[in-house]
């Protein structure tokens, strides 16, 4: 699953310019019955599969270091939003522990995840999809990975508010017109014409995110 998502556009340009080592482990490698078995019925019965603390603890063990964060994908982690990937885009390493079939045995939670981190209220095939993504939204956060830094910093989530709208050219199109204000060259008034629609596409869009927020921090 992770062999298309990540070897293509940002992603992909960061691992090659060596501002991201990425690597994939295969828990498989670190089982060592006949089978390579990771997963097994839960104790107290009922359906589905949980994954075995055997090859979880194994892996973990060889792979952390004393730098590392241990994140386990799961519907019961703290949601995952911008400033989280942020947080994490300042640790040098991370290591992602991707659940699968009825989640973890629950003594991987106990004795190995510093955090766990949920990308929606859904229910997946697996944590490859969740992993995938908390990659590329730290991934892009790196220092010299998108073409200018300052793009992680105007966007969406970032300030508690939406990102304003954008246009380009031509500065007609269909009988629509780009702003005025916006080919007029008058720096600080596009800025304030941005952080308008910004707060307003918020309040049309999001208005969760306003209430979230604390006084004037928008």
């Amino acid at each position: 699953m992770f062999a298309g998502p990540l070897d293509e556009s940002i992603v992909n340009r960061a691992r090659q310019r060596g501002k991201l080592e990425l690597a994939i482990h295969n828990l498989r490698d670190y089982a060592h019955d006949r089978h390579r078995t990771v997963d097994d019925r839960p104790f107290g019965g009922g359906p589905g599969m949980l994954l075995k603390p055997e090859p979880v603890f194994e892996a973990t063990e060889k792979l952390a270091t004393a730098l590392t964060r241990v994140i386990l994908t799961s519907p019961s982690g703290r949601p995952f939003n911008q400033g989280i990937a942020r947080e994490l885009s300042g640790l040098p390493h991370l290591l992602l522990v991707c659940g699968s079939y009825e989640g973890f045995d629950e003594r991987i939670r106990m004795a190995l995840a510093h955090d766990e981190l949920s990308i929606g209220d859904y229910v997946l095939t697996n944590g490859a999809l969740p992993a995938m993504v908390i990659i590329d939204a730290v991934a892009r956060l790196l220092p010299g990975v998108l073409g200018d830094d300052q793009s992680a910093i105007d966007e969406s989530f970032t300030g508690k508010m939406l990102e304003c709208p954008h246009y380009t050219r031509p500065a007609e199109f269909r009988g629509m017109k780009v702003p005025d204000v916006l080919l007029s060259g008058h720096h600080a008034e596009i800025e304030k014409w941005r952080r308008q629609a910004a707060l307003s596409r918020t309040r049309t869009c999001r208005p969760d995110l306003l209430e979230e927020s604390t006084p004037g921090s928008v």
